[in-house]
């Protein structure tokens, strides 16, 4: 299996290169159809490093232009793989609509919050992306649940960093990358690992329709998956594809965070009248010698290696039990 990039544009590209049902993951950051080439000038930015030839969309051509490249996703994306757009709000309605048009169907709409700093003072400062986290149906899905955080493990607050890793606002600064050469706009690379390490296995194909600064292409490879895409400047293509094929295949692993061993083993498995009983059985032991019910449900779930939840709904009677 070899990464494979593309000096075309996505949409003749796909057809021509990707065959239905080829890609495991797409994550992707289209044009934001915004005059892109012009933000220096709105927003005072020093674009010294910034590499020029940024092609955006015409307002007027963002719908068809949604409709066509995400056609082209869905077709190209293996049935149970996941893709995730990052995208403002300006042309939003245009991407939810093309989504709306396919067959894909939505797991969440993630909102990614940075520090834009960027002061205004007739409007509210815009510090957040949405992320449409979308599915083909039809396989059996990717999603590593534990493979951040175990189901045990604790947040500074006290309470489940599973949880905490899993809700659907992240907030995350973006790279700043001063004196160096970079593209307009640049994912981070702690932003892409999430979604790479929820939605793949290694040596699956993370395919990026506008490949931009490589940062998805460059996080897969780093995180020992392979990496096709597709980019019309010529400049940036040319320039990042050579600093891509100089990064080592899994040179991420070692950020990689190992999440502790899962306690709740049996989370999710049928409960059978004998463990029902014996849960039950056991709690009332645990009452009588003083425990109150959620330290008794605590030690439960050591115990039989399930959630704190599912337990609690078996001791509330809400639970049926399985032969």
């Amino acid at each position: 299996m070899n990464d494979c990039f593309y000096n075309e544009d996505c949409v003749s590209g796909a057809r021509k290169h990707l065959v239905d049902s080829s890609v495991d993951l797409i994550i992707t950051d289209p044009p934001y159809g915004i005059a892109g080439d012009t933000l220096h000038k709105h927003y005072n930015r020093d674009e010294r490093y910034v590499l020029d030839g940024y092609v955006d969309v015409p307002q007027e051509d963002y719908a068809a232009f949604s409709r066509d490249w995400i056609k082209e996703a869905e077709r190209v994306l293996k049935p149970g793989g996941s893709i995730y757009i990052v995208s403002g709000y300006t042309n939003l309605r245009h991407i939810l609509n093309a989504l709306a048009g396919t067959s894909l169907c939505e797991i969440n709409h993630l909102i990614w919050k940075y520090n834009f700093g960027v002061y205004t003072k007739t409007k509210y400062i815009s510090s957040h992306y949405h992320i449409l986290f979308y599915r083909k149906s039809g396989g059996k899905p990717t999603f590593n649940t534990f493979c951040r955080y175990g189901d045990s493990e604790k947040h500074d607050d006290g309470g489940s960093a599973n949880y905490r890793d899993r809700e659907d606002v992240w907030l995350m600064n973006r790279d700043y990358k001063p004196g160096m050469i970079k593209n307009k706009n640049m994912l981070p690379t702690q932003l892409l690992m999430k979604m790479i390490q929820y939605s793949s296995q290694e040596n699956d194909v993370v395919c990026d329709f506008f490949l931009g600064s490589f940062s998805t292409a460059n996080v897969a490879k780093g995180l020992n998956r392979y990496a096709v895409g597709f980019e019309v400047n010529r400049r940036v293509f040319s320039y990042h594809e050579r600093a891509f094929h100089e990064l080592e295949r899994g040179f991420l692993l070692s950020r990689v965070r190992q999440p502790s061993a899962n306690r709740n083993v049996n989370g999710g498995r049928a409960v059978s009248a004998e463990e029902k009983a014996n849960i039950l059985g056991t709690y009332a032991q645990l009452r009588e010698k003083g425990a109150n019910k959620k330290n008794a449900l605590h030690t439960l779930s050591e115990q039989f290696g399930r959630g704190y939840w599912s337990l609690l709904r078996i001791i509330d009677g809400r639970t049926k039990e399985h032969a």
